[in-house]
């Protein structure tokens, strides 16, 4: 048996985008720089040679413009990928996302679909300083009609926007700026993952850590560190926010019976809280513990790398939070635990 095929995070994007602008004459991309410079992070490169201006488009830096030309296109008909150089300048687009993408297809009674992928990096990358370095998935996953997905290896990468494109509703595609460079296996050829599937990405015994993005590959070093101390911990990758795989969770939760929560943004009404609330509610008899979270202290981000290491989470945050939840360690300090 051949070896798997290993390719980059921003290749395995740039093979779904390519196959799918291949199978649908419908599909483009739209967004700063995606075209005569290649993209900001390089992963549109080539796709203007191949699919030509009518299909890569260039546009002014103006968010909410071409975020609503995007919109319009999908009403009539076109699948658009609009790219945000980051997910930080999508802000300035967020009424367009909040009140148009999300909530026309409900307003106008299912007379419009809205087949229309945003996506680009978001989270933290090294000094981006504090309004280029938010991990803004709660924000958008908190509006009913918007689908949410955060990618953590180049074969989930590739699936998921592969699906996301075929979606007829609107998706937030949510990438980490400091994975394009990351290698991993990823199949030739079609390769689909569906969206709200979550995957254990690591089996264990003794606890849940549920995390997605950049936090799975976080989460997967703590948890061989707690292995070499005879702590087995599952690591389940979430991969799209909204829907939730509550199943999967649960079903993790009721086998470990523990459940620690590691994302990369601010603590209050994150992520994390909604994964907590529906394992308190659903699955309280089944915990040994109370459920735990692991985040960014809340603070806007420093520009200096050693305080933006202190903000971020990381191995050892999670190891000690792990340690806690199992009564191996006495209770975190109140920082440390980032639970605010």
């Amino acid at each position: 048996m051949s070896e798997p095929r290993v390719i980059t995070f921003r290749e395995a994007l740039r093979e779904a985008l390519a196959e799918e602008m291949e199978r649908d004459d419908r599909t483009f991309l739209m967004g700063e720089e995606v075209g005569h410079y290649g993209g900001a992070y390089k992963v549109s490169e080539g796709l203007l040679a191949r699919f030509g201006e009518r299909r890569v488009i260039d546009t002014p830096i103006a968010e909410t413009g071409f975020a609503g030309v995007g919109i319009g296109a999908a009403m009539v008909g076109l699948r658009p990928i609009i790219e945000f150089m980051t997910w930080n300048f999508a802000l300035t687009a967020f009424d367009q996302l909040v009140n148009n993408a999300a909530k026309l297809r409900y307003m106008s009674n299912g007379q419009f679909a809205l087949p229309i992928v945003f996506r680009g990096p978001a989270g933290a990358a090294h000094a981006l300083a504090a309004q280029h370095s938010q991990a803004v998935e709660s924000l958008f996953a908190h509006v009913p009609g918007l689908k949410v997905v955060v990618p953590s290896t180049p074969a989930d990468g590739k699936g998921l926007l592969k699906s996301a494109i075929r979606d007829d509703d609107p998706v937030c595609f949510m990438e980490s700026e400091v994975m394009y460079a990351l290698k991993g296996p990823v199949p030739e050829g079609e390769h689909l993952v569906p969206l709200g599937v979550a995957d254990v990405k690591r089996p264990g015994r003794d606890l849940t850590v549920v995390t997605w993005g950049k936090m799975v590959h976080v989460s997967l070093e703590a948890a061989a560190a707690l292995a070499e101390e005879g702590i087995e911990a599952e690591v389940l990758d979430l991969r799209t926010i909204r829907p939730l795989d509550t199943a999967a969770l649960l079903d993790s939760v009721t086998r470990t019976h523990r459940c620690l929560v590691v994302q990369e943004g601010w603590p209050f009404a994150g992520v994390a809280a909604e994964v907590i609330t529906r394992v308190a509610t659903e699955a309280f008899d089944q915990l040994d513990a109370p459920p735990v979270r692991v985040t960014s202290l809340d603070v806007p981000m420093p520009y200096a790398p050693n305080l933006e290491h202190l903000v971020l989470p990381n191995a050892g945050r999670v190891i000690a939070a792990a340690r806690a939840l199992l009564g191996r360690d006495a209770p975190l300090p109140r920082a440390a635990a980032s639970v605010r």
